[in-house]
């Protein structure tokens, strides 16, 4: 008799063949490529930090290969947010499995609020929806600004062209409105890059995923909307000094001390703060 427990991950079926009794094949649509290599996923987790007492979110889950990771870590909760109904139904074994720690909710990432769907603390673990990552990404920024506590991480995954423009900095061609807020507001670091080859169907770009540990603010610090604002005025003109692009607010550029020769990639995190604060007092 084997002495293999029932909740040992073993017993669960192999993902490809959870996609195939489902047909839960990839939708280009729903930006859907799936990540099925296990060493894989548990370094995403593994590289996460740890989640002892915390509630996970997952956006998309698909077959569940890191929902399988995280259900191994240390977390109290995982609550996976999934569009396609397909995967819910393909899911439900790993909920049996979960034994109460998984809730997989049927729902439109866009429209779900994820700091009213748990106490803190919480964190974010996902292979993201490439059409929508970007649009996530500021969407929770703006939460870390506006309640302080809403996640005590994010790790998440991006196609690595949007990685690097997070990641830039000033002077560098690909800086721009997403380094400087998600710059602002959190410690950002790279944690590796995966190939094409790692997913199913491989897409036609690398993938990077990025881990985002929010920064502690000082008490003064000007708004998210007054931060974005200022920062994509900027850059929708990055070609232009922002005695230009920035022309209606010159007394504040010179109350700053910023040169209004510069362009936007040439201002600095600090800078744009500096402007904004003026802008705000």
């Amino acid at each position: 008799m084997s002495d293999t427990s029932p909740k040992d991950p073993g017993n669960l079926p192999p993902l490809r063949e959870v996609i195939r009794r489902h047909n839960l094949r990839a939708e280009k649509a729903l930006g859907q490529n799936f990540l099925l290599d296990q060493n894989l996923t548990d370094k995403i987790v593994r590289l996460s930090g740890d989640f002892s007492g915390m509630t996970v979110f997952e956006i998309g889950p698909g077959p569940g290969g890191l929902t399988r990771s995280l259900l191994g870590s240390e977390a109290a909760k995982i609550i996976a947010i999934e569009y396609d109904t397909r995967a819910i139904e393909a899911l439900q074994d790993l909920v049996a499995f979960g034994d109460g720690r998984l809730d997989v909710r049927h729902g439109d990432a866009l429209e779900v609020d994820l700091t009213a769907s748990a106490e803190v603390p919480r964190a974010i673990v996902a292979n993201l929806p490439y059409n929508i990552s970007t649009v996530l990404l500021v969407r929770w920024l703006r939460q870390i600004r506006e309640q302080g506590n809403a996640f005590s991480s994010m790790t998440l995954m991006f196609q690595k062209e949007v990685a690097d423009r997070i990641l830039a900095t000033p002077e560098h061609k690909a800086y721009g409105r997403l380094s400087a807020l998600s710059q602002w507001l959190c410690d950002v670091k790279r944690l590796f890059d995966l190939p094409p080859e790692a997913f199913t169907p491989p897409p036609k770009i690398q993938s990077t995923v990025l881990k985002f540990t929010p920064r502690a603010l000082p008490s003064k610090s000007p708004s998210f909307d007054t931060m974005e604002k200022i920062i994509g005025i900027a850059f929708q003109q990055r070609r232009k000094m922002i005695r230009s692009s920035l022309k209606e607010y010159m007394p504040q550029i010179e109350a700053a001390g910023i040169d209004p020769t510069l362009r936007a990639e040439a201002l600095t995190v600090e800078d744009y703060l500096k402007l904004s604060a003026l802008v705000e007092a």
